[in-house]
Protein backbone atom coordinates (compact mmCIF):
# COMPACT_ATOMS: atom_id res chain seq x y z
CA UNK A 1 0.00 0.00 0.00
CA UNK A 2 1.16 3.34 -0.77
CA UNK A 3 1.84 5.88 1.97
CA UNK A 4 -1.12 8.09 0.03
CA UNK A 5 -3.50 5.52 0.43
CA UNK A 6 -2.86 4.46 3.89
CA UNK A 7 -2.72 7.89 5.03
CA UNK A 8 -6.73 8.56 3.42
CA UNK A 9 -7.86 5.11 4.67
CA UNK A 10 -7.03 6.07 8.15
CA UNK A 11 -8.07 9.70 8.52
CA UNK A 12 -12.03 8.27 6.95
CA UNK A 13 -11.99 5.60 8.88
CA UNK A 14 -11.12 7.43 11.98
CA UNK A 15 -13.80 10.22 11.12
CA UNK A 16 -16.20 7.82 10.83
CA UNK A 17 -15.27 6.28 14.30
CA UNK A 18 -15.85 9.21 15.61
CA UNK A 19 -19.20 9.61 14.44
CA UNK A 20 -19.14 11.29 11.04
CA UNK A 21 -22.00 10.51 9.06
CA UNK A 22 -21.70 13.04 6.27
CA UNK A 23 -19.02 14.08 4.23
CA UNK A 24 -19.26 16.41 1.08
CA UNK A 25 -16.33 16.30 -1.77
CA UNK A 26 -15.18 18.58 -4.69
CA UNK A 27 -13.47 16.59 -6.82
CA UNK A 28 -9.87 17.26 -7.93
CA UNK A 29 -6.65 14.95 -8.70
CA UNK A 30 -4.70 16.04 -5.33
CA UNK A 31 -7.45 14.93 -3.32
CA UNK A 32 -7.80 11.23 -4.97
CA UNK A 33 -6.67 9.75 -2.11
CA UNK A 34 -9.28 10.94 0.17
CA UNK A 35 -11.80 10.74 -2.56
CA UNK A 36 -11.65 7.23 -2.94
CA UNK A 37 -10.97 6.30 0.91
CA UNK A 38 -14.87 7.90 0.76
CA UNK A 39 -16.35 6.09 -1.89
CA UNK A 40 -15.30 3.26 -0.71
CA UNK A 41 -16.66 4.36 2.76
CA UNK A 42 -19.94 4.74 1.07
CA UNK A 43 -19.80 1.52 -0.47
CA UNK A 44 -19.51 0.09 2.70
CA UNK A 45 -22.42 2.09 3.72
CA UNK A 46 -20.60 3.49 6.18
CA UNK A 47 -21.15 7.51 5.17
CA UNK A 48 -23.67 9.31 3.04
CA UNK A 49 -20.91 11.15 0.72
CA UNK A 50 -22.37 14.68 -1.30
CA UNK A 51 -20.43 15.50 -4.34
CA UNK A 52 -20.20 19.04 -6.22
CA UNK A 53 -18.33 20.06 -8.58
CA UNK A 54 -18.39 24.03 -6.93
CA UNK A 55 -15.85 24.37 -3.79
CA UNK A 56 -17.93 27.38 -2.96
CA UNK A 57 -21.50 25.34 -3.04
CA UNK A 58 -19.94 22.33 -1.73
CA UNK A 59 -18.56 24.10 1.68
CA UNK A 60 -21.75 25.90 2.48
CA UNK A 61 -23.74 22.27 1.66
CA UNK A 62 -21.95 20.86 4.21
CA UNK A 63 -22.15 23.92 6.63
CA UNK A 64 -26.28 23.39 6.00
CA UNK A 65 -25.65 19.62 7.13
CA UNK A 66 -23.34 20.69 9.80
CA UNK A 67 -25.83 23.28 11.11
CA UNK A 68 -28.93 21.07 11.29
CA UNK A 69 -27.54 18.08 12.65
CA UNK A 70 -24.86 19.53 14.97
CA UNK A 71 -22.43 16.92 14.24
CA UNK A 72 -19.32 17.97 12.51
CA UNK A 73 -19.00 17.20 8.58
CA UNK A 74 -15.58 16.51 6.83
CA UNK A 75 -15.64 18.89 3.55
CA UNK A 76 -12.76 17.62 1.31
CA UNK A 77 -11.03 19.58 -1.80
CA UNK A 78 -7.99 19.56 -4.11
CA UNK A 79 -4.81 21.93 -3.91
CA UNK A 80 -4.67 25.63 -4.27
CA UNK A 81 -7.85 28.16 -5.33
CA UNK A 82 -10.30 24.98 -4.99
CA UNK A 83 -9.10 25.21 -0.86
CA UNK A 84 -9.40 29.06 -1.20
CA UNK A 85 -12.96 28.32 -2.42
CA UNK A 86 -14.13 27.43 1.08
CA UNK A 87 -12.92 30.00 2.80
CA UNK A 88 -16.42 31.93 3.21
CA UNK A 89 -17.95 28.82 5.11
CA UNK A 90 -15.31 28.49 7.24
CA UNK A 91 -15.97 31.67 8.04
CA UNK A 92 -19.43 31.58 8.49
CA UNK A 93 -18.81 28.71 10.37
CA UNK A 94 -16.33 30.34 12.81
CA UNK A 95 -19.10 33.03 13.26
CA UNK A 96 -22.39 30.83 14.06
CA UNK A 97 -20.53 27.90 16.10
CA UNK A 98 -21.03 25.25 13.54
CA UNK A 99 -18.44 22.19 13.19
CA UNK A 100 -16.89 21.34 10.47
CA UNK A 101 -13.79 19.09 9.60
CA UNK A 102 -12.09 21.09 6.44
CA UNK A 103 -9.63 18.78 5.06
CA UNK A 104 -7.37 20.27 1.76
CA UNK A 105 -4.97 17.84 0.26
CA UNK A 106 -1.94 19.60 -1.06
CA UNK A 107 1.20 19.22 -2.65
CA UNK A 108 4.33 18.15 -1.05
CA UNK A 109 6.95 20.35 0.79
CA UNK A 110 9.37 19.75 -2.48
CA UNK A 111 6.69 21.37 -4.23
CA UNK A 112 5.89 24.71 -2.90
CA UNK A 113 7.29 27.86 -3.74
CA UNK A 114 8.63 26.58 -7.02
CA UNK A 115 5.77 27.60 -9.25
CA UNK A 116 4.16 23.86 -9.20
CA UNK A 117 0.81 23.38 -11.10
CA UNK A 118 -2.36 24.44 -8.42
CA UNK A 119 0.33 24.98 -5.61
CA UNK A 120 -0.88 28.14 -3.66
CA UNK A 121 0.38 28.48 0.55
CA UNK A 122 -1.73 26.24 2.06
CA UNK A 123 -0.48 26.23 6.08
CA UNK A 124 -3.03 27.91 8.33
CA UNK A 125 -5.14 29.11 5.32
CA UNK A 126 -8.50 30.56 6.99
CA UNK A 127 -6.54 32.23 9.84
CA UNK A 128 -8.56 32.80 12.86
CA UNK A 129 -11.48 31.47 11.58
CA UNK A 130 -10.04 27.93 12.08
CA UNK A 131 -10.54 26.88 15.63
CA UNK A 132 -7.70 24.66 15.36
CA UNK A 133 -5.25 24.32 11.69
CA UNK A 134 -2.43 21.91 11.09
CA UNK A 135 -0.39 20.65 8.57
CA UNK A 136 -0.72 16.73 8.44
CA UNK A 137 2.62 16.05 7.13
CA UNK A 138 3.56 13.95 4.20
CA UNK A 139 2.64 10.05 5.00
CA UNK A 140 5.88 7.29 5.34
CA UNK A 141 5.92 4.06 5.90
CA UNK A 142 6.66 3.46 9.34
CA UNK A 143 5.80 2.55 12.57
CA UNK A 144 4.02 5.09 14.63
CA UNK A 145 2.11 7.14 11.66
CA UNK A 146 -1.05 5.31 12.73
CA UNK A 147 -1.20 6.77 16.02
CA UNK A 148 0.01 9.95 15.05
CA UNK A 149 -3.02 9.88 12.45
CA UNK A 150 -5.80 8.56 14.19
CA UNK A 151 -5.14 10.86 17.22
CA UNK A 152 -4.68 13.85 15.02
CA UNK A 153 -8.18 13.03 13.47
CA UNK A 154 -9.56 12.67 16.60
CA UNK A 155 -8.04 15.69 18.17
CA UNK A 156 -9.55 17.34 15.03
CA UNK A 157 -13.13 16.27 15.92
CA UNK A 158 -13.17 17.50 19.70
CA UNK A 159 -11.82 20.67 18.82
CA UNK A 160 -14.73 21.17 15.99
CA UNK A 161 -17.03 20.05 19.21
CA UNK A 162 -15.75 21.44 21.94
CA UNK A 163 -15.33 24.31 24.42
CA UNK A 164 -17.28 26.00 21.34
CA UNK A 165 -18.42 24.16 18.44
CA UNK A 166 -16.79 25.26 14.39
CA UNK A 167 -14.92 24.90 12.05
CA UNK A 168 -10.96 22.79 12.39
CA UNK A 169 -8.23 22.40 9.49
CA UNK A 170 -5.76 19.54 8.54
CA UNK A 171 -4.30 20.39 5.48
CA UNK A 172 -2.98 16.81 4.00
CA UNK A 173 0.14 16.71 2.00
CA UNK A 174 0.10 13.55 -0.39
CA UNK A 175 2.58 12.57 -2.77
CA UNK A 176 2.80 10.38 -6.02
CA UNK A 177 1.37 8.07 -7.08
CA UNK A 178 -2.27 8.95 -5.73
CA UNK A 179 -3.95 6.03 -6.15
CA UNK A 180 -4.40 2.27 -4.70
CA UNK A 181 -1.49 0.07 -6.47
CA UNK A 182 -2.72 -3.00 -5.55
CA UNK A 183 0.00 -4.25 -2.94
CA UNK A 184 -2.07 -3.98 0.83
CA UNK A 185 1.34 -4.60 3.03
CA UNK A 186 2.09 -2.26 5.41
CA UNK A 187 4.29 -1.87 8.14
CA UNK A 188 2.07 -1.43 10.81
CA UNK A 189 -1.90 -2.33 11.41
CA UNK A 190 -3.61 0.32 10.12
CA UNK A 191 -7.29 -0.56 12.11
CA UNK A 192 -8.37 1.25 15.09
CA UNK A 193 -10.09 0.02 17.89
CA UNK A 194 -13.24 -1.29 17.34
CA UNK A 195 -14.75 -0.02 20.00
CA UNK A 196 -15.04 3.89 18.49
CA UNK A 197 -12.55 6.73 18.49
CA UNK A 198 -8.86 6.60 19.01
CA UNK A 199 -9.39 9.36 21.74
CA UNK A 200 -12.81 10.11 22.78
CA UNK A 201 -13.16 13.64 23.61
CA UNK A 202 -16.35 14.06 26.40
CA UNK A 203 -18.03 17.10 25.72
CA UNK A 204 -17.93 19.97 28.41
CA UNK A 205 -21.66 19.60 30.12
CA UNK A 206 -22.39 21.06 33.65
CA UNK A 207 -21.92 18.11 36.01
CA UNK A 208 -20.23 15.64 33.81
CA UNK A 209 -18.06 13.36 34.97
CA UNK A 210 -16.04 10.41 33.36
CA UNK A 211 -16.23 7.66 35.78
CA UNK A 212 -13.02 5.35 35.65
CA UNK A 213 -14.30 1.60 35.94
CA UNK A 214 -13.22 -0.01 39.58
CA UNK A 215 -9.81 -1.52 39.34
CA UNK A 216 -7.07 -1.92 41.88
CA UNK A 217 -4.76 -2.30 38.75
CA UNK A 218 -4.54 1.48 37.95
CA UNK A 219 -1.84 4.47 37.67
CA UNK A 220 -2.13 7.95 38.17
CA UNK A 221 0.79 9.95 36.35
CA UNK A 222 0.94 13.76 37.30
CA UNK A 223 3.05 15.83 35.17
CA UNK A 224 4.00 19.63 34.67
CA UNK A 225 0.87 22.01 35.20
CA UNK A 226 -1.55 19.68 37.10
CA UNK A 227 -4.98 21.09 38.38
CA UNK A 228 -6.38 19.70 41.66
CA UNK A 229 -3.48 17.75 42.90
CA UNK A 230 -4.87 17.02 45.80
CA UNK A 231 -7.87 16.10 45.35
CA UNK A 232 -6.91 13.20 42.40
CA UNK A 233 -3.74 12.01 44.68
CA UNK A 234 -6.39 11.49 47.64
CA UNK A 235 -8.48 9.73 45.45
CA UNK A 236 -5.61 7.03 43.79
CA UNK A 237 -4.52 6.85 46.93
CA UNK A 238 -8.00 5.09 48.37
CA UNK A 239 -8.19 3.31 44.74
CA UNK A 240 -5.00 1.75 45.78
CA UNK A 241 -3.22 3.26 43.09
CA UNK A 242 0.87 4.22 42.73
CA UNK A 243 1.08 8.11 41.97
CA UNK A 244 4.02 8.41 39.34
CA UNK A 245 4.77 12.07 39.77
CA UNK A 246 7.14 14.54 38.18
CA UNK A 247 8.72 16.83 40.71
CA UNK A 248 7.01 19.53 39.00
CA UNK A 249 3.91 17.81 39.03
CA UNK A 250 3.42 18.29 43.23
CA UNK A 251 2.81 15.46 43.95
CA UNK A 252 5.64 13.63 45.02
CA UNK A 253 3.81 12.63 48.56
CA UNK A 254 2.22 10.58 50.71
CA UNK A 255 2.93 6.86 51.12
CA UNK A 256 1.29 6.14 47.41
CA UNK A 257 3.96 8.35 45.48
CA UNK A 258 7.34 6.52 44.28
CA UNK A 259 10.88 8.06 44.04
CA UNK A 260 12.27 5.31 41.09
CA UNK A 261 9.60 4.58 38.07
CA UNK A 262 12.13 5.98 36.08
CA UNK A 263 14.17 2.64 36.82
CA UNK A 264 11.16 0.28 37.48
CA UNK A 265 9.75 0.98 33.97
CA UNK A 266 13.01 0.56 32.88
CA UNK A 267 13.08 -3.00 33.53
CA UNK A 268 11.18 -4.79 31.32
CA UNK A 269 10.15 -8.17 33.93
CA UNK A 270 8.75 -5.25 35.76
CA UNK A 271 6.73 -4.16 33.35
CA UNK A 272 5.35 -7.06 32.01
CA UNK A 273 4.41 -7.97 35.33
CA UNK A 274 2.92 -4.86 36.08
CA UNK A 275 0.39 -3.30 33.07
CA UNK A 276 -1.84 -1.35 34.64
CA UNK A 277 -5.47 -1.39 33.25
CA UNK A 278 -6.02 2.44 33.39
CA UNK A 279 -3.65 5.01 33.65
CA UNK A 280 -5.34 8.88 34.66
CA UNK A 281 -2.48 11.68 33.40
CA UNK A 282 -3.02 15.29 35.29
CA UNK A 283 -0.46 17.97 33.42
CA UNK A 284 1.74 17.22 31.09
CA UNK A 285 4.50 14.74 31.64
CA UNK A 286 7.87 14.34 29.58
CA UNK A 287 10.68 13.99 31.99
CA UNK A 288 11.61 10.32 31.68
CA UNK A 289 10.98 8.18 28.41
CA UNK A 290 10.27 4.96 30.51
CA UNK A 291 6.84 6.92 31.74
CA UNK A 292 6.29 8.00 28.30
CA UNK A 293 6.62 4.05 27.30
CA UNK A 294 4.21 3.69 29.69
CA UNK A 295 1.48 5.50 28.63
CA UNK A 296 1.97 3.94 24.77
CA UNK A 297 1.07 0.59 25.73
CA UNK A 298 -1.78 1.44 28.69
CA UNK A 299 -4.91 -0.43 27.75
CA UNK A 300 -7.07 2.64 28.85
CA UNK A 301 -5.40 6.04 28.90
CA UNK A 302 -7.52 9.08 30.31
CA UNK A 303 -6.45 12.49 30.25
CA UNK A 304 -7.68 14.97 32.68
CA UNK A 305 -7.45 18.48 31.10
CA UNK A 306 -9.40 21.58 31.94
CA UNK A 307 -9.28 23.22 29.48
CA UNK A 308 -10.99 20.88 25.64
CA UNK A 309 -9.76 23.26 23.74
CA UNK A 310 -6.00 21.35 24.11
CA UNK A 311 -4.98 18.88 26.25
CA UNK A 312 -1.31 16.35 26.51
CA UNK A 313 -0.52 13.68 24.90
CA UNK A 314 3.02 13.76 23.97
CA UNK A 315 3.30 9.39 22.63
CA UNK A 316 -0.55 10.15 20.90
CA UNK A 317 -1.68 7.43 23.60
CA UNK A 318 -5.11 9.10 25.34
CA UNK A 319 -8.10 6.53 24.59
CA UNK A 320 -10.79 9.78 26.39
CA UNK A 321 -9.99 13.07 27.64
CA UNK A 322 -12.64 14.81 30.52
CA UNK A 323 -12.25 17.15 32.38
CA UNK A 324 -13.39 15.78 35.66
CA UNK A 325 -12.85 12.55 36.31
CA UNK A 326 -13.81 10.13 39.47
CA UNK A 327 -11.62 7.55 40.63
CA UNK A 328 -13.58 4.56 42.64
CA UNK A 329 -12.82 3.60 45.88
CA UNK A 330 -11.90 -0.62 45.27
CA UNK A 331 -11.23 -2.45 48.71
CA UNK A 332 -9.60 -5.82 48.74
CA UNK A 333 -5.95 -6.85 48.15
CA UNK A 334 -3.78 -4.25 48.77
CA UNK A 335 -0.92 -6.59 46.05
CA UNK A 336 -0.57 -3.99 43.02
CA UNK A 337 0.28 -1.37 45.43
CA UNK A 338 2.78 -3.20 47.68
CA UNK A 339 4.39 -4.72 44.43
CA UNK A 340 4.74 -1.14 42.89
CA UNK A 341 6.22 -0.09 47.05
CA UNK A 342 8.67 -2.58 47.03
CA UNK A 343 10.43 -2.63 43.76
CA UNK A 344 10.31 1.34 44.30
CA UNK A 345 12.26 1.11 47.72
CA UNK A 346 14.78 -1.78 46.32
CA UNK A 347 15.75 0.52 43.21
CA UNK A 348 15.89 4.27 45.48
CA UNK A 349 17.95 2.08 47.83
CA UNK A 350 20.54 1.07 45.49
CA UNK A 351 20.58 4.47 43.99
CA UNK A 352 20.98 6.00 47.14
CA UNK A 353 23.97 3.70 47.59
CA UNK A 354 25.73 4.31 44.03
CA UNK A 355 25.28 8.60 45.10
CA UNK A 356 27.07 7.99 48.78
CA UNK A 357 29.72 6.50 47.57
CA UNK A 358 30.62 8.91 44.59
CA UNK A 359 33.39 11.13 45.75
CA UNK A 360 32.97 14.47 45.40
CA UNK A 361 29.83 16.65 44.56
CA UNK A 362 27.63 14.89 41.72
CA UNK A 363 24.74 16.71 40.11
CA UNK A 364 22.06 13.41 41.12
CA UNK A 365 23.27 14.09 44.46
CA UNK A 366 22.67 17.68 45.35
CA UNK A 367 19.69 17.58 43.78
CA UNK A 368 18.42 14.86 45.86
CA UNK A 369 19.79 16.27 48.87
CA UNK A 370 18.59 19.77 47.95
CA UNK A 371 14.78 18.69 47.69
CA UNK A 372 15.04 16.82 50.85
CA UNK A 373 17.09 19.35 53.07
CA UNK A 374 15.15 22.71 52.23
CA UNK A 375 12.59 23.98 54.95
CA UNK A 376 8.76 23.21 54.64
CA UNK A 377 7.16 26.37 52.90
CA UNK A 378 10.11 26.63 50.27
CA UNK A 379 10.22 26.90 46.81
CA UNK A 380 12.15 25.24 44.64
CA UNK A 381 12.89 26.56 40.91
CA UNK A 382 14.24 24.06 38.31
CA UNK A 383 15.84 24.36 35.06
CA UNK A 384 14.23 22.48 32.79
CA UNK A 385 17.32 20.68 31.44
CA UNK A 386 19.07 18.12 33.47
CA UNK A 387 18.40 19.43 37.17
CA UNK A 388 14.57 18.86 36.48
CA UNK A 389 15.27 15.03 35.24
CA UNK A 390 17.94 14.63 38.16
CA UNK A 391 15.16 15.66 40.56
CA UNK A 392 12.47 13.15 39.07
CA UNK A 393 15.15 10.38 39.18
CA UNK A 394 16.09 10.68 42.85
CA UNK A 395 13.76 12.77 44.94
CA UNK A 396 12.45 10.99 47.81
CA UNK A 397 9.01 11.82 48.23
CA UNK A 398 7.87 14.74 50.85
CA UNK A 399 5.86 17.39 51.83
CA UNK A 400 5.98 21.05 52.37
CA UNK A 401 7.29 22.66 49.28
CA UNK A 402 6.56 23.40 45.58
CA UNK A 403 8.66 22.43 42.96
CA UNK A 404 8.78 25.17 39.72
CA UNK A 405 9.36 24.70 36.31
CA UNK A 406 9.85 26.34 32.78
CA UNK A 407 8.24 23.59 31.50
CA UNK A 408 5.65 24.81 29.07
CA UNK A 409 8.57 25.08 26.33
CA UNK A 410 10.68 23.56 28.10
CA UNK A 411 13.85 25.88 27.16
CA UNK A 412 16.98 27.57 28.75
CA UNK A 413 16.05 31.03 28.82
CA UNK A 414 14.85 33.67 31.07
CA UNK A 415 15.53 31.21 33.95
CA UNK A 416 17.38 33.66 36.66
CA UNK A 417 14.56 36.18 36.24
CA UNK A 418 12.03 33.35 36.37
CA UNK A 419 13.25 32.37 39.66
CA UNK A 420 13.69 36.10 41.02
CA UNK A 421 10.04 36.39 39.86
CA UNK A 422 8.82 33.00 41.27
CA UNK A 423 10.37 34.46 44.68
CA UNK A 424 9.11 37.62 45.34
CA UNK A 425 5.73 35.98 44.37
CA UNK A 426 6.63 33.54 46.83
CA UNK A 427 5.94 33.56 50.98
CA UNK A 428 8.86 31.62 51.99
CA UNK A 429 11.99 30.61 51.03
CA UNK A 430 12.78 30.10 47.65
CA UNK A 431 15.94 28.55 46.19
CA UNK A 432 16.91 27.69 42.43
CA UNK A 433 18.89 25.01 41.12
CA UNK A 434 20.24 25.54 37.48
CA UNK A 435 22.84 24.57 34.58
CA UNK A 436 25.87 26.67 34.29
CA UNK A 437 24.56 27.18 30.70
CA UNK A 438 20.88 28.45 31.58
CA UNK A 439 22.71 30.81 34.26
CA UNK A 440 24.83 32.38 31.86
CA UNK A 441 21.89 33.01 29.64
CA UNK A 442 20.13 34.98 31.57
CA UNK A 443 22.64 36.69 33.88
CA UNK A 444 21.17 39.83 33.49
CA UNK A 445 18.16 38.31 35.60
CA UNK A 446 21.03 39.59 38.45
CA UNK A 447 20.77 42.98 37.16
CA UNK A 448 18.07 44.67 39.95
CA UNK A 449 17.91 47.99 40.35
CA UNK A 450 18.46 49.79 43.65
CA UNK A 451 15.14 50.64 44.44
CA UNK A 452 13.99 47.00 43.26
CA UNK A 453 12.48 44.58 45.87
CA UNK A 454 15.44 41.66 46.51
CA UNK A 455 13.89 38.24 46.53
CA UNK A 456 14.92 35.82 49.36
CA UNK A 457 16.63 33.53 46.93
CA UNK A 458 19.73 31.08 46.77
CA UNK A 459 20.38 30.06 43.26
CA UNK A 460 22.56 26.77 43.16
CA UNK A 461 24.58 26.78 39.85
CA UNK A 462 25.62 23.29 38.71
CA UNK A 463 29.11 24.59 36.84
CA UNK A 464 29.74 21.17 34.71
CA UNK A 465 31.41 23.78 31.92
CA UNK A 466 28.82 23.28 29.26
CA UNK A 467 25.73 21.43 28.67
CA UNK A 468 25.58 18.33 30.36
CA UNK A 469 22.33 16.83 29.13
CA UNK A 470 24.39 16.11 25.80
CA UNK A 471 25.93 13.40 27.22
CA UNK A 472 23.54 11.14 28.44
CA UNK A 473 22.39 11.44 24.48
CA UNK A 474 23.44 9.11 22.09
CA UNK A 475 25.55 12.07 20.40
CA UNK A 476 28.04 11.59 23.15
CA UNK A 477 29.51 9.12 20.69
CA UNK A 478 30.35 11.48 18.45
CA UNK A 479 33.71 12.13 20.07
CA UNK A 480 35.05 14.20 17.11
CA UNK A 481 32.18 17.40 17.08
CA UNK A 482 30.82 16.28 20.14
CA UNK A 483 32.56 18.93 22.56
CA UNK A 484 32.68 21.68 20.23
CA UNK A 485 28.73 21.67 18.69
CA UNK A 486 26.83 19.65 21.69
CA UNK A 487 29.12 20.33 24.45
CA UNK A 488 29.29 23.59 24.19
CA UNK A 489 32.46 24.22 26.50
CA UNK A 490 32.86 27.59 28.37
CA UNK A 491 35.47 28.93 30.61
CA UNK A 492 33.36 31.94 32.60
CA UNK A 493 34.43 32.56 36.05
CA UNK A 494 31.28 32.44 38.31
CA UNK A 495 32.45 34.08 41.35
CA UNK A 496 34.11 37.26 39.46
CA UNK A 497 30.53 37.20 37.48
CA UNK A 498 28.49 37.08 40.39
CA UNK A 499 30.46 39.56 42.47
CA UNK A 500 30.57 41.74 39.73
CA UNK A 501 26.68 41.99 40.04
CA UNK A 502 27.03 42.51 44.03
CA UNK A 503 25.48 39.46 44.50
CA UNK A 504 27.04 37.14 47.48
CA UNK A 505 28.81 34.11 46.20
CA UNK A 506 29.46 30.68 48.07
CA UNK A 507 31.23 27.38 46.66
CA UNK A 508 30.19 24.02 47.36
CA UNK A 509 33.76 22.02 48.20
CA UNK A 510 31.73 18.69 49.59
CA UNK A 511 28.53 16.88 48.87
CA UNK A 512 27.92 17.36 53.11
CA UNK A 513 28.17 21.28 52.80
CA UNK A 514 24.70 22.11 50.60
CA UNK A 515 23.10 22.94 54.19
CA UNK A 516 25.61 25.60 55.10
CA UNK A 517 26.25 26.79 51.44
CA UNK A 518 22.40 27.51 50.99
CA UNK A 519 21.64 29.22 54.41
CA UNK A 520 21.54 33.14 54.47
CA UNK A 521 18.73 35.86 53.13
CA UNK A 522 18.62 37.68 50.23
CA UNK A 523 19.65 36.62 46.65
CA UNK A 524 22.74 34.52 46.74
CA UNK A 525 24.42 31.81 44.27
CA UNK A 526 26.52 28.77 44.91
CA UNK A 527 27.93 27.48 42.38
CA UNK A 528 28.64 23.59 42.52
CA UNK A 529 31.65 22.07 40.01
CA UNK A 530 30.95 19.05 38.35
CA UNK A 531 32.17 16.84 35.88
CA UNK A 532 30.23 16.31 32.42
CA UNK A 533 31.83 12.89 31.77
CA UNK A 534 32.04 11.38 34.98
CA UNK A 535 28.18 12.74 35.66
CA UNK A 536 27.22 10.61 32.26
CA UNK A 537 29.13 7.38 34.11
CA UNK A 538 27.44 8.03 37.35
CA UNK A 539 23.67 8.05 36.00
CA UNK A 540 24.84 4.80 34.26
CA UNK A 541 25.84 3.20 37.55
CA UNK A 542 22.38 4.58 38.68
CA UNK A 543 20.61 2.57 36.14
CA UNK A 544 23.13 -0.61 36.59
CA UNK A 545 22.15 -0.79 40.18
CA UNK A 546 18.58 -0.13 39.95
CA UNK A 547 17.65 -2.64 37.26
CA UNK A 548 19.75 -5.29 38.98
CA UNK A 549 17.73 -4.71 42.33
CA UNK A 550 14.74 -4.93 40.86
CA UNK A 551 15.80 -8.09 38.72
CA UNK A 552 16.93 -9.91 42.03
CA UNK A 553 13.67 -8.67 43.88
CA UNK A 554 11.63 -10.10 40.73
CA UNK A 555 14.01 -13.47 40.71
Amino acid sequence: MNPATALATVLVDELLRCGMTDAVLAPGSRSAPLALALHAAEVEGRVRLHVRIDERSASFLGLGLAKRSGRPVALVCTSGTAAANFHPAVIEAHESGVPLVVLTADRPPELRDTGANQTIDQVKLYGTAARWSTDVGVPENRPGMVAYWRSLVSRAWGLALAPVPGPVHLNVAFREPLIPDGDESWCEPLDGDASGAWTKVRAATPGSVLHVPPTRRGVLVVGDGATNVKRYVAAASMAGWPVLSEPNGNARYGDHALTSHHFLLGVPEFVERHRPEVVVTLGKPGLSRPLLALLRRAEEHIVLSPDLSRWPDPVRSATQVAQDVEIPVVSGDDAWLKSWRTADQVAAGAVDRVLDEAPGVTEPRLARDLAAGLPGGSMLFSAASMPIRDLDQVMRPRRGIRIVANRGAAGIDGLVSTAVGAALAHSGRSYALLGDLAFLHDQNGLVLGPRERRPDLAIVVVNNRGGGIFSLLPQAALRDPFERVFGTPQDVDLEGLVRAHGVPYRRLEAAADLPKAIVGEGLRVVEARTDREANAVLHGEMRVAAHAAVRDLLA
